[in-house]
């Protein structure tokens, strides 16, 4: 790619990013007038405008857009093939970008590098961590080769493998009335102050568990949003509050005064799975997905019917 391609790529990304042209000079680390340039120059180049633009707003409109989209993506794999090439000076075959959502099950990713390590010695695995409703966007974007998340949008372009289901916990004070059952209910949930992740972070996932909360006429007083589940900790050691959390925020606000229960809601069971894009044919990392899945399909066979979280935060089986 010619060096002047990319700096218009980069020019109109930050622009369509930043809709200031002060703002997206910053971004690109170029004056004022240089990005300005750039795009006039493109503009040029296409016959045609990719900003609707006026002397108070800018606009990105629909052959910006799609310029934009497939821009990302050719930046993408010109860092890739640089990647890929200083790899290979360092002895590794293939480099596989790895997402995954900061609340995944450790096992998961950990199993994953075990069977890279002792499996695919040539692989590296670059691991980065993101909410898992944008895990999906950057596998379709090309950005990511796997990822490991939950209930992802449905899509002609991915290939999905269910790695795991659990259900929400519940976090409560370890003096509510709730802490003496193994599990709880909608039905014990109606009528008071809930803690939820923010709907941003996972649309679907949100708008489901208040679908299901209307149907079973179970709805809360009052709702508080959170971006992590530290956050809820305070509401819940004081009584205020109850939270719903995946397993591992369970487990990382199971502590001084607060206890955790699985919610037994079978709809709302939560299902993680392995994401690629369909048109991705690395035999490589088809070898390593195969791998990977025989090693929890033993896991889950030999697995007691306790988990060691379950055991440590107390929470009862369903």
């Amino acid at each position: 790619m010619a060096r002047n391609e990319t700096r218009d790529m980069e020019s109109v990304i930050a622009l369509a990013e930043e809709l200031n042209f002060t703002l997206a000079a910053q971004k690109v680390h170029v004056s004022q007038p240089v990005i300005s340039r750039n795009i006039a120059d493109l503009e040029a180049k296409l016959g045609g405008r990719l900003f609707d633009r006026d002397r108070k707003r800018v606009q990105l409109n629909k052959a910006g857009r799609a310029y934009v989209e497939h821009a990302r993506v050719a930046l993408l794999y010109s860092d890739r093939a640089f990647t890929a090439a200083r790899a290979a000076m360092q002895g590794a075959d293939l480099i596989l970008h790895v997402g995954r959502s900061p609340y995944t099950d450790p096992f998961l990713s950990s199993t994953l590098f075990s069977v890279q390590r002792s499996r695919f010695p040539q692989m590296r695995i670059e691991l980065s961590s993101q909410y898992s409703f944008d895990l999906t966007h950057e596998v379709l974007a090309g950005a990511l080769d796997l990822a490991i998340a939950t209930e992802p949008p449905e899509s002609p372009l991915l290939t999905t493998a269910k790695i795991a289901e659990v259900p929400f916990y519940i976090a409560m004070s370890v003096d509510d009335v709730l802490a003496r059952h193994a599990y709880v209910t909608f039905e014990q949930l109606a009528d008071r102050c809930w803690i939820l992740f923010e709907r941003r972070l996972h649309p679907t996932l949100y708008d489901n568990v208040m679908i299901a909360a209307e149907v079973k006429g179970s709805m809360p007083h009052k709702i508080q949003h959170i971006t992590a589940p530290e956050e809820a900790f305070p509401f819940v050691s004081e009584g205020d509050c109850v939270a719903f959390v995946v397993k591992t925020g369970a487990l990382r606000i199971a502590r001084d005064g607060v206890t955790v229960r699985p919610l037994a809601e079978d709809p709302l069971s939560l299902k993680t799975y392995l994401i690629s894009r369909s048109d991705n044919r690395s035999k490589m990392m088809s070898a390593l997905v195969r791998s990977f899945m025989r090693r929890l399909d033993r896991f889950q066979v030999r697995a007691p019917n306790q988990s060691p979280f379950e055991r440590q935060t107390g929470a009862g089986t369903l």
